[in-house]
């Protein structure tokens, strides 16, 4: 009975210490303290030097949780980084993770070999153990700081904490086999890097390609969707590790192939793994705390603090000066990368692995690893708002989002039904007719009651209305209804691109020349009907659509016999919220292509008016 009782206790304990971290969260979000520093904060008076008095000297524990919440929040990284949307970072931000990880334990690692005094493979895995970033604090720390990045620094980065993990992972786990067995790294060890990462891809290719699968063919029951999720993405990791590949290079890697195919359930798997990721990261750092013993910092401290400032000042700038330069990137947007380097529970984490290896001199890693941890978070934690301003990487007017909801339609894959309130100063307010296409109005709640899209016709300011909408689409909705600055009201109630009349045979290589669209190699050297018999052949029929651009789409309005007799190009009218440039030319420039398109296409010079 008596360890019934302490397992109770345990448990009450457990409970307690997480819900100090969850409370301590809003004390962290109004002073703007690095999250990551309050829940270690908490572990860490909870530990055997704090008020709270627990001895937790577990390693094996800390790994195994710490294991599975990392391969948990990874995979919740892969699902929500869309490639279509980041494709011009992700060169950049792979370069970071990969090269940029591997040059900075590099320099740690000679660094602390001339001057710390360590061997040269101590000084690489310690190097190895603090080389990646943490994307939880370095985002956390922005949104609290009402910050927006620039879309290019801001996508780097968010990718590149998101994406480097596992390689820091790799260097570390092999590095430490070499510490335990006193060897050196050479040849052998790169190719045991390349099988481990080879193995990791192609096992996170096959699980993210079989929950596709599974989530798309069988019919679980409501709510069991994100736990099939989490449990298929803990035993990739398990199987992965297993054959000693890298299980948190498949977890990011089946979370990419997911988060950007069309999956059943989606937002309800996104919402609860929003939750879980927040519970993995308390939890990890909470158990990270209690496992340091504050007393013996102090003997470390100047070994710590003398890496810290290296790291900072040298190992991370260089390293991205390296990636960065050779693709085109500014000295200021540079510079801000490199301070903006975060290290965070990984780093502590990566460093209980010699421990449980081990490995000589172990103690030494993690007391250093904490201590840099520590110094990263108060010193660039507390600076990274002021950073973004002074280098210039700050919106001047962020995007506020919108309140959005959004839930899984039965049977669909590709579509959803996203619900959200319209604000006066919206764009959807503003323009209501100007809505795209692809956005279709279900239902809209005006003044308490309840209308069909077909009762209450355009949306108003002060409705919550609910639309079908492709799920590929469902994050460019927040430019539609967020509040606009007042420079984009004006704009919006001014601007009108619309949708305008084109012959079917004309050719859509001079549509792309005239509005400046990349059109897909496919319908290079076609005409209009041509592009459409391409598309749908027989099935051709009165409003079927031919995606151009990101902004620009081709409607058949007459078609008989399967003939296309009128068309017409839509150019969506979407203000960019935070006044980035835009993708259209200017509306002056915009209405002199028009006039030359209908001289040109219709009718050989006759005038002609906009489709109504």
């Amino acid at each position: 009975m008596h360890q019934i009782a302490v397992a109770n206790l345990a448990l009450a304990l457990g409970a307690t210490l997480i819900l100090l971290g969850i409370l301590s969260s809003l004390l962290a979000s109004r002073f703007g303290t690095p999250l990551l520093l309050v829940f270690l904060v908490v572990g860490m008076l909870a530990g055997v030097d704090g008020p709270g008095g627990v001895e937790f000297s577990n390693y094996r524990l800390t790994y195994l949780i710490g294991s599975c919440a990392l391969a948990i929040i990874l995979f919740d990284g892969g699902l929500r980084t869309r490639l279509s949307e980041t494709r011009e970072a992700l060169g950049p931000s792979l370069a970071l993770a990969t090269v940029g990880v591997a040059v900075t334990a590099l320099l740690i690692g000679v660094f602390s070999y001339l001057v710390m005094g360590y061997s040269l493979i101590e000084g690489l895995l310690l190097g190895s153990i603090v080389a990646s970033t943490d994307a939880a604090a370095v985002f956390f720390l922005l949104k609290t700081g009402g910050l927006q990045l620039k879309p290019r620094i801001g996508a780097t980065l968010e990718i590149e904490s998101g994406s480097n993990d596992p390689v820091a992972v790799f260097l570390t786990i092999v590095l430490t086999e070499l510490a335990v067995v006193h060897s050196s790294p050479g040849f052998g060890t790169l190719t045991e890097l390349s099988r481990q990462a080879l193995l990791g891809a192609a096992m996170g290719i096959a699980g993210g390609s079989v929950a596709t699968v599974a989530l798309n063919r069988l019919t679980l029951p409501g709510g069991l969707h994100p736990l099939f999720v989490i449990a298929l993405t803990v035993s990739v990791f398990g199987a992965t590790s297993y054959f000693d590949g890298s299980g948190f290079l498949a977890v990011y890697v089946a979370g990419l192939v997911v988060g950007n195919s069309s999956v059943r359930a989606y937002p309800a798997i996104s919402k609860f793994l929003e939750s879980a990721t927040w519970l993995c990261q308390i939890v990890m750092f909470l158990m990270l705390g209690l496992l340091v013993t504050p007393s013996n910092l102090i003997e470390y401290a100047p070994e710590g603090l003398t890496i810290a400032l290296f790291l900072m000042l040298i190992g991370r700038p260089a390293a991205v000066w390296i990636c960065l330069k050779p693709l085109g990137f500014t000295p200021p947007e540079i510079n801000f990368a490199s301070w903006v380097g975060l290290r965070g529970a990984v780093s502590i984490f990566l460093a209980t692995v010699p421990t449980l290896a081990g490995a000589p001199n172990a103690p030494m890693y993690f007391n250093v690893a904490f201590f840099v941890v520590l110094i990263s978070l108060l010193v660039q934690g507390w600076t990274i708002a002021p950073a973004a301003r002074f280098f210039g990487m700050a919106l001047k007017r962020p995007a506020a989002s919108a309140r959005r909801v959004e839930i899984d339609l039965p049977g669909q894959t590709d579509h959803e039904m996203v619900g959200s309130p319209v604000r006066p100063d919206s764009y959807a307010a503003l323009r209501p007719a100007s809505l795209p296409a692809w956005l279709k109005p279900v239902i809209v709640v005006r003044d308490g009651a309840v209308k069909n899209a077909a009762e209450a016709g355009q949306i108003k300011a002060g409705d919550y209305a609910y639309f079908i909408s492709p799920q590929d689409r469902v994050n460019r909705l927040d430019r539609l209804f967020a509040a606009l600055p007042a420079e984009a009201v004006t704009a919006a109630k001014r601007t009108a691109f619309g949708e305008f009349a084109v012959a079917p045979d004309a050719p859509l290589s001079d549509l792309a020349t005239f509005y400046e669209m990349q059109i897909p190699p496919k319908l290079a050297g076609l005409t209009v009907a041509e592009a459409f018999s391409v598309r749908y052949g027989n099935r051709l029929h009165t409003g079927s659509r031919l995606t151009l651009a990101n902004y620009a789409e081709l409607v058949a309005r007459v078609v008989e016999d399967g003939q296309l007799l009128k068309a017409s190009l839509r150019l969506e009218d979407v203000v960019d919220v935070s006044m980035r440039t835009p993708q259209l030319p200017p509306p002056t420039a915009v209405r002199r292509l028009y006039d030359r398109l209908h001289h040109r296409f219709w009718n050989k010079g006759k005038p002609h008016e906009p489709v109504k």
